[in-house]
């Protein structure tokens, strides 16, 4: 089996990319132990002063591959159970600390978004400092489509770059955006032909000033922008924890599976 994510490292920028093509990038357990282990290598690599994250193939990251999940954990999907485990290293969990890893890295991360960038592929994207995106990408916050809500940071990332209504309105629909709109609503920077080249000329830039004051300006910025993330954090677990597994939201997987309406139940 390749490598999940494979590390380029070249004039002081790490090329970072999701390498499983042929599901589009979509996260199966190595994917995420694959993001996790990357930013630790970055982390301790003092010759990286920026970060370019991508995406083979054509795709940036289609979000969370079910199929691989069920698999682990029987037809009630427990083997979901694992990305809610957490270590006292980090206020996330395994699932969240695969987008948190990019914010919590000491430097600067560009995320370059091309084809599609859903659910949890959406938010590897917004834990980067920096998305640059093709105009005709698709990126959405898709967990409804599942009966879910967005749980990998999501909570944490998506109010420091859009208003709440904004937020809400993405979460409640799993409408899709253009790469155009997204910039338009916050969720992305910049638009561009060739994201990854774009963001590749962005890094070479940034590693060309001091790492000590680029390092700084980051660390700045997320340690005083918002409040506590744990909070956040734990209350993304705990709705999540009660969403999965239940009649509903075992309802909106299969009923997407075998490509049909589904019947929910209402609420108690």
């Amino acid at each position: 089996m390749s490598e999940r994510v494979t590390i380029r490292i070249d004039g002081g920028v790490a090329d970072v990319r999701m390498n499983r093509p042929d599901k589009m990038n979509a996260l199966d357990q190595p994917m995420f132990e694959g993001l996790v282990a990357a930013a630790g290598e970055i982390a301790a690599n003092g010759s990286v002063r920026a970060v370019v994250l991508s995406g083979e193939g054509r795709a940036f990251c289609a979000g969370l591959d079910f199929m691989s999940f069920m698999a682990m954990g029987g037809s009630n999907g427990g083997g979901t159970g694992s990305l809610l485990k957490r270590s006292d290293a980090s206020p996330a969990n395994a699932a969240q600390n695969a987008a948190y890893v990019w914010t919590a890295l000491p430097q600067p991360v560009i995320a370059a978004v091309h084809g599609v960038a859903y659910g949890g592929g959406l938010q590897i994207a917004l834990g980067a400092d920096i998305r640059i995106v093709a105009p005709d990408a698709k990126l959405s916050v898709m967990e409804i489509k599942w009966g879910l809500i967005p749980d990998m940071s999501g909570s944490q990332t998506l109010r420091q770059l859009v208003r709440l209504d904004v937020a809400k309105e993405l979460t409640f629909t799993g409408r899709v955006v253009s790469g155009t709109e997204a910039v338009e609503l916050g969720l992305a920077t910049r638009t561009a032909e060739n994201p990854f080249a774009s963001a590749l000329d962005l890094a070479g830039e940034i590693a060309s000033k001091s790492p000590d004051a680029i390092r700084a300006g980051k660390k700045l910025f997320e340690e005083s922008w918002l409040g506590s993330r744990r909070d956040g954090f734990a209350l993304e677990e705990s709705l999540q924890r009660s969403l999965i597994g239940s009649p509903n939201q075992l309802e909106a997987v299969k009923a997407n599976l075998e490509k049909r309406p589904p019947e929910f139940k209402d609420p108690a």
